[in-house]
């Protein structure tokens, strides 16, 4: 029997948190599929109190608007790529290999995990690539920046920066380069499949394993000393 986890996310990203009952489990997982299905755009409460056979005003218990879960769930799943980078890297000194791991999981096409039932990490990771800059491209970013929701995506952003220094200490532009990429992980793919002059990659040649050369060709050559 594989034990369920829970990644511990920053209680500002929400009013009650719904890893503490079954409906708050039920909005995040629901709503990661009905947004998949209808866009951003097009998700309310409204809609997803339908799917889950409550009210809208049970929702909002959890999250205070449409916008605030989609941070969440953006957050939710910079934090589970920085437990599996964490648990991936743990025992492992050499700064190359740490980094080509991360890499790899933050270039990679996801599959659902079963150490977190309630969240298809498949699924989200399309939300990912197609809603994600929504969650900071906002008028009002400075204000929410200072509740520390972006903190998942910062975290994972200084460690990665942090395998970088190990490999070139006098690198200048660690964290830059680690956002930089972080954003193209997604981007290039949704070029990919949207937008094909904007990316060298092929939407029907795996455009995940070019993704995975592309990072590592800009990451390794910036990084040579």
């Amino acid at each position: 029997m594989i034990a369920k986890l829970q990644l511990q996310l920053n209680s500002s990203l929400y009013l009650r948190d719904p890893q503490s009952s079954d409906l708050g489990q039920k909005i995040v997982s629901d709503s990661i599929h009905l947004i998949n299905e209808i866009g951003f755009e097009a998700f309310t409460f409204k809609k997803l109190s339908g799917k889950i056979n409550s009210t809208e005003a049970s929702i909002y218990r959890y999250f205070e608007n449409k916008h605030r879960l989609l941070i969440y769930l953006i957050s939710w799943y910079w934090n589970y790529l920085e437990y599996r980078i964490s648990f991936e890297t743990h025992n492992i000194s050499d700064p190359d290999k740490k980094l080509k791991i991360a890499i790899e999981l933050i270039s990679s096409k996801l599959s659902d995990d079963p150490n977190f039932p309630g969240i298809s990490e498949s699924v989200l990771q399309r939300i990912v690539i197609t809603e994600s800059d929504k969650t900071y491209l906002t008028k009002n970013v400075d204000e929410i920046n200072k509740e520390g929701v972006f903190i998942g995506y910062k975290s994972l952003c200084v460690m990665i920066a942090s395998f970088m220094l190990e490999i070139n200490p006098n690198f200048e532009f660690p964290h830059s380069l680690s956002s930089t990429c972080l954003e193209a992980a997604n981007q290039q793919i949704f070029f990919a499949e949207h937008l094909p002059k904007l990316s060298d990659l092929k939407k029907d040649e795996d455009p995940y394993k070019g993704n995975n050369q592309f990072l590592s060709t800009i990451i390794f050559n910036s990084l040579k000393k």
